[in-house]
């Protein structure tokens, strides 16, 4: 019995779906905390369970029998989401999970400039010190994230942001696939993964000139210093903690700790990963004056 845990969000719910292309259903169960969002997958007989990493006790009924538990990292950051992410490994171990996996991020590091980085290495430490067998799953940085960055500039022609350095962004899909793999056994890592990445790191000038060539429309990247960044966005109702950690990440891929570009993803896909190019071009419009597509 494998189970995933956050099965309703982005990435878990494709997981699932990865998985069930590759094991009986009867293999596969979910723990979420709200049962009801996941009844497609009960209808296709997954086994469905409560289960909340702010909960701890609910965590026994969710993982029981468990050969596997992939943890999904919460979408938190500083000491409340490492103490989610400790009592989740916490209750695999309790159901006597043979190995526990868990989405990590390529950036891992106590000396990130990214705070959610720091978070991954200091659940990464939680899971060593478990004495469970486990794969931290180094994704690489969203690809969606660069989407969402870039968005506004995309339809005004010019991506005003931080200074950035290289990225390798990487699609849900690709790393949900990977992960499916993994857990059904297609491959094996102890510990962290190779940093699972897209095939090239680009900067934002990278996607400004991408997403130019797709719309035949002018748009310019240009630099805006990050006092004046963390105003606008503080400005536009950002708590002042969210606006110095989305600062993080710029400052993290600076210092180059996003650019690292690794096969082992096209490996377990069988494949090249998904392009930048191909993820612009289902998110800009080619018609219209180049809009962003809802």
């Amino acid at each position: 019995m494998i189970i995933v845990t956050g099965a309703t969000g982005k990435l878990g719910r494709q997981i699932v779906e990865g998985l069930l292309t590759r094991l009986p259903a009867d293999r596969i169960g979910v723990s979420v905390r709200d049962p009801q969002k996941a009844e497609t997958f009960a209808d296709r007989g997954i086994r469905v369970r409560q289960g909340s990493f702010t909960d701890p006790d609910s965590l026994a009924h969710a993982f029981e029998g468990a050969s596997q538990v992939l943890i999904v990292s919460v979408d938190k950051m500083g000491e409340e989401c490492v103490r989610q992410h400790r009592a989740a490994i916490d209750g695999a171990v309790a159901a006597g999970a043979g190995r526990i996996l868990y989405t990590s991020q390529m950036g891992a590091g106590h000396a990130s400039h990214f705070q959610a980085c720091r978070d991954h290495a200091a659940t990464e430490d939680a899971l060593r010190a478990s004495g469970v067998p486990f794969t931290s799953l180094r994704n690489g940085f969203y690809a969606a994230s660069a989407v969402q960055f870039a968005a506004r500039g995309l339809e005004s022609g010019e991506i005003a942001l931080p200074a950035d350095g290289p990225v390798a962004w990487t699609t849900h899909a690709d790393l949900a696939d990977a992960a499916a793999a993994i857990l059904a056994g297609e491959g094996r890592f102890d510990g962290p993964t190779p940093p699972l990445t897209g095939a090239q790191a680009l900067t934002f000038d990278d996607i400004a000139g991408i997403a130019a060539g797709i719309t035949g429309r002018t748009i310019t990247r240009t630099t805006a210093p990050d006092a004046e960044f963390r105003e606008q966005l503080v400005g536009h109702g950002a708590p002042a903690e969210a606006a110095d950690q989305l600062l993080g990440i710029f400052a993290a891929a600076r210092a180059g700790e996003f650019a690292a570009v690794d096969p082992t993803l096209a490996d377990l896909l069988g494949r090249e990963p998904i392009a930048m190019s191909a993820v612009l071009r289902e998110q800009v419009g080619t018609h219209g004056g180049g809009g962003v597509s809802q």
